[in-house]
């Protein structure tokens, strides 16, 4: 049977773009097959654009890429996917708010697998200068992925 799993965060050109590439990667190196991997934006700011370049070059410094065009979240994501993520507390307050009753998929903070209380947090780096922000929204993601993966998918 296959899984699917949706990375949510407000714009879908940060932090889930990145999510989904690391995922994937995870899934992979796990070598666990039957995983179908998406992201969406919260808002339609950036819809049919690519990711931030700055995400981009972060998943290039890692030997990854993206070739996501943005999209935004639909209702039916809820019924189509089995695990939704948002990365901070703002993200799972608007899913909870969008999933239409009796909808199936199971709607997770990311950072709550494998990451410390005080760094749980994945956050926007859309507003920060430079590329630091992003490469921790990466090592988080990597951890919680990890994690993730360990605690729900392997057998």
């Amino acid at each position: 049977m296959v899984q699917k799993i949706l990375m949510i965060c407000l714009g879908n050109i940060c932090r889930s773009p990145i999510a989904e590439v690391v995922m994937v990667d995870t899934l992979a190196k796990a070598k666990i097959e039957g995983v179908v991997v998406d992201s969406a934006a919260l808002g339609s700011w950036h819809v049919g654009n690519r990711a931030d370049p700055r995400a981009l070059s972060t998943l290039k410094n890692h030997g990854l890429k993206s070739t996501h065009i943005v999209r935004q979240i639909k209702k039916q994501d809820f019924t189509d996917f089995d695990y939704i993520f948002g990365m901070d507390e703002d993200n799972m307050s608007q899913l909870r708010n969008l999933a239409p009753k009796g909808s199936k998929a199971e709607l997770l903070m990311l950072g709550d697998f494998g990451l410390s209380e005080k760094d749980r947090i994945i956050e926007d780096p859309y507003y920060q200068s430079g590329a630091e922000g992003f490469e921790t929204a990466y090592q988080q993601c990597v951890v919680a992925c990890e994690a993730f993966v360990k605690q729900r998918l392997q057998k």
